[in-house]
C-alpha cells in the first residue's frame, strides 16, 4: 500500500504558474520515478516510461511542433487514443504557447469537423489515416488549418488532403530532431491551457477556454482536499477529451509523480484492473453500475449467495456508516456487525475487490451522479468510492469527498478557494480561481454564464453542514401537464439500479404524466422473454403486452421511493444501445435529450395516445 507519510500538498507547487512548469518541476524532482506505463502490442507486456524519458520525449515532439511554424496561441487539435502520444502532443503544444483541443475519438466525423471549425484549429493530429479521410469528407475544412499529423499508419513523406499537407507522426518528429528550430515564448498563467467543447446535451457544443491558472489551481486545490502520492498508480481510461480525466487523471498525477498507466480498451477494462492493480480509479458511474450488474447476473442463480451479498452490505454500510457519523435506519448492533464481518469480508468483499486490483485505496466517481444503491454497495463492501462534482467551465472540481469525510448522498465540500452559494430558483453559483474565461467567440453565452462574478451552474443544489447536495438540472425538471416538478435524473438512476436496464429515457414535460423509454441488457432481456414465453430474437416480442406490463411492474417497484406522479406510467422497451455513434449520448455518457425526443417522437406520441 502507499506510504502515508509521502505528503500531499508540497510547499513548491504553489509557486507553480503554468502547467509545463508543473511538468518540469516533477522531471526535476523525481526524474527516474515511473511517470508512464502502456501495453506494448509487439512485446505483450507492459513497459513503462520514466519522468526523465518523458521529458525528453515531450521536447522532441516540442520540436517538430516549433518546426511547423504555427501562428502564437494556435489551437492544435489532438483526435488521439488515451497514451503516450496523446499526452506528448498536449505537453508539447502547451511548451509552446499553443492552446490544446481535446477531441473525443469515437465521436463523428461532423462533430469534430464543426470543433475544426470553430476553434480555427491550424494543427490536427490524428490517430488513422482513414479517420482523417472521414473527417476531410464530412464538408469544408477551415481555412485555418495548416497541418495534419498522423499517427498510423506512418505516411510516406508528405501527402495532401485538399490542400492540407498530412505528415506521418514517427517522420515529422525524428526529422525534426535533426533541426534546429527557435522556439515561440513560454506560456504565461493568463494564456490559454485548453479549450475543451462541452458535451453539447443541447445544440452545438461550445468551447470552454481554460487559462493555466484555471488548471493549475484545480490540480492544488484537489490535492490540498484527496492524497496523491508518488507511489500511487492511476488507471486511465476515460478520454482525454474529459475535462474531469484531464485534471484529475492526468495534470494531477504530473503534480503528485504518480504512474498513470494507459487501459487498453474498456472491454478489457476488467483484466487490465486485475494485472496493473491501480490504486486510484477516476471513472463515471457508468463503471461502477456494470460491475454491479455483472455481480448480479452470476448471484441470480444462487437465492443462497444473494442473501450472503445482501447480508454484506448492509452490515459493511452499517460500519461505514458509523465511521462517518452518518444517520442510521434502524436495525442492527454494532457488536453483532463487528463480530459478523470478517466472514462476510473473505466471502463476499474480498472478491468483489479483487476485481478492480485489490490494493484501491481511491475510487472518485465523477462526471455524473452515483445512484445511492450503487455507492451503498460498495462502500458496504469496502470500495473507496467518493463522489465529486464540477464541470468543465470550472476545470472542473468544484467539490469532493473524501476516504475520511465521506457522505455519499452529497458531492462533498468545496475544494480550498472556492465559493459557492444558492441562486435564484435553488441555482448553485460557484466562484474561484478555477472558473473559466469564457466561451470561446460566444460573448452573450459568456455574459449570462458569468454574470455577476459568480458561474451559473444550471445545477439546483442544497447547502448542508458544509456539504454541496445536487438536486438537478435546473432546465432538465420536467414539469408535467398537472404542474408538478421531476428531476429525470432521479428516476433513471433509480432504474438503472435494476441490471435488467442498460439506459433509460424519462419525459413528460407539459404532459399529463411521466413515461420512459429503456435499453434492455441483451442477457437479461433473453432471461424475462423466456420466463413470458416469448421470443427473444423477435422484435414484436419487446412491444408484447405481457413484456412491456413486467417492466413496467419492475420499474414500479424500483421507483416506489418517489412521489407517485414521478414513477413513469408508460414504458417503451429497446434493444438497441445509444452511443455516441448515433448521437444519443454525449462522449461523457450523458443522454442527448433533444435527440432522443427526436429520435422517438413517434414512440412517444404511441405512449401518450393510450
Amino acid at each position: 500500500m502507499p506510504n502515508a507519510s509521502v505528503p500531499s500538498h508540497p510547499p513548491d507547487l504553489e509557486n507553480i504558474r503554468t502547467l509545463p512548469g508543473l511538468l518540469a518541476r516533477r522531471v526535476a524532482l523525481t526524474p527516474d520515478g515511473e511517470a508512464y506505463r502502456h501495453f506494448d502490442e509487439g512485446r505483450a507486456a507492459w513497459v513503462g516510461v520514466s519522468w526523465r524519458e518523458f521529458g525528453a520525449r515531450v521536447d522532441r515532439f516540442a520540436s517538430a511542433m516549433a518546426s511547423l511554424g504555427l501562428p502564437q496561441g494556435a489551437r492544435v487539435a489532438i483526435l488521439l487514443p488515451n497514451g503516450l502520444d496523446a499526452v506528448c502532443v498536449d505537453q508539447a503544444a502547451l511548451a509552446l504557447g499553443y492552446v490544446p483541443v481535446p477531441m473525443h475519438v469515437v465521436d463523428n466525423a461532423g462533430s469534430i469537423l464543426y470543433i475544426l471549425q470553430d476553434s480555427e484549429a491550424a494543427l490536427l493530429v490524428a490517430d488513422s489515416g482513414a479517420r482523417w479521410d472521414s473527417i476531410a469528407a464530412a464538408g469544408p475544412l477551415p481555412p485555418t488549418l495548416r497541418w495534419v499529423v498522423i499517427r498510423q499508419p506512418q505516411a510516406e513523406g508528405a501527402t495532401q488532403t485538399a490542400g492540407v499537407p498530412v505528415l506521418g507522426l514517427e517522420a515529422w518528429v525524428d526529422d525534426a530532431a535533426a533541426k534546429s528550430v527557435a522556439r515561440p515564448p513560454a506560456p504565461t498563467e493568463d494564456d490559454l491551457a485548453g479549450m475543451v467543447y462541452t458535451s453539447g446535451t443541447t445544440g452545438k457544443p461550445k468551447g470552454v477556454m481554460l487559462t493555466h491558472r484555471n488548471v493549475v489551481a484545480n490540480v492544488q486545490g484537489v490535492l490540498q482536499r484527496v492524497v496523491a502520492r508518488t507511489d500511487d498508480v492511476f488507471l486511465s481510461f476515460l478520454p482525454l477529451s474529459h475535462t474531469f480525466e484531464r485534471t484529475a487523471g492526468y495534470y494531477l498525477p504530473v503534480a503528485a509523480g504518480s504512474c498513470v498507466a494507459f487501459a487498453r480498451s474498456t472491454s478489457k477494462l476488467p483484466e487490465d484492473m486485475k494485472t496493473v492493480r491501480p490504486t486510484v480509479l477516476v471513472s463515471v458511474p457508468r463503471i461502477y453500475e456494470r460491475v454491479q450488474a455483472k455481480v448480479q447476473e452470476r448471484l441470480a442463480a444462487s437465492p443462497p449467495k444473494q442473501r450472503l451479498f445482501r447480508a454484506a452490505q448492509a452490515v459493511g454500510w452499517r460500519r461505514f456508516a458509523r465511521a462517518q457519523g452518518l444517520a442510521l435506519e434502524e436495525g442492527g448492533s454494532s457488536l453483532l456487525d463487528a463480530l459478523a464481518w470478517p466472514l462476510l469480508d473473505r466471502l463476499v468483499a474480498r472478491p468483489l475487490l479483487a476485481q478492480f486490483g485489490g490494493r484501491l485505496r481511491v475510487a472518485v466517481s465523477g462526471g455524473a451522479a452515483l445512484s445511492q444503491p450503487i455507492a451503498r454497495t460498495f462502500l458496504g463492501l469496502g470500495l473507496p468510492v467518493v463522489q465529486g462534482y464540477g464541470m468543465t467551465e470550472s476545470a472542473p472540481v468544484v467539490a469532493c469527498n473524501t476516504p475520511e469525510d465521506n457522505d455519499p448522498a452529497t458531492v462533498g465540500r468545496p475544494l480550498p478557494g472556492v465559493e459557492v452559494r444558492i441562486g435564484d430558483n435553488k441555482e448553485l453559483l460557484v466562484r474561484g480561481p478555477s472558473v473559466m474565461r469564457g466561451y470561446w467567440k460566444r460573448e452573450e453565452d459568456t455574459a449570462r454564464v458569468l454574470a455577476d462574478g459568480w458561474l451559473h451552474t444550471g445545477d439546483q443544489a442544497a447547502l448542508e453542514n458544509g456539504r454541496i447536495r445536487i438536486l438537478g438540472r435546473v432546465k432538465e425538471i420536467i414539469v408535467t401537464s398537472t404542474g408538478e416538478k421531476i428531476a429525470p435524473v432521479d428516476l433513471e438512476l433509480a432504474i438503472e439500479a435494476d441490471p435488467l436496464f442498460e439506459q433509460s429515457y424519462c419525459f413528460g414535460d407539459n404532459r399529463p404524466f411521466i413515461a420512459a423509454i429503456v435499453v434492455l441488457a441483451r442477457e437479461g432481456w433473453q432471461r424475462l422473454a423466456r420466463e413470458l414465453q416469448l421470443d427473444p430474437a423477435a422484435p414484436d416480442s419487446l412491444r408484447a403486452p405481457t413484456a412491456v406490463k413486467a417492466v413496467q411492474d419492475r420499474i414500479r417497484e424500483l421507483t416506489k421511493a418517489l412521489p407517485y406522479y414521478a414513477q413513469p406510467r408508460a414504458v417503451a422497451l429497446t434493444l438497441d444501445p445509444w452511443t455516441v455513434e448515433n448521437a444519443l449520448i454525449t462522449p461523457t455518457l450523458k443522454l442527448k435529450r433533444n435527440n432522443l425526443a427526436a429520435r422517438f417522437a413517434d414512440v412517444i406520441e404511441r405512449l401518450y395516445a393510450r
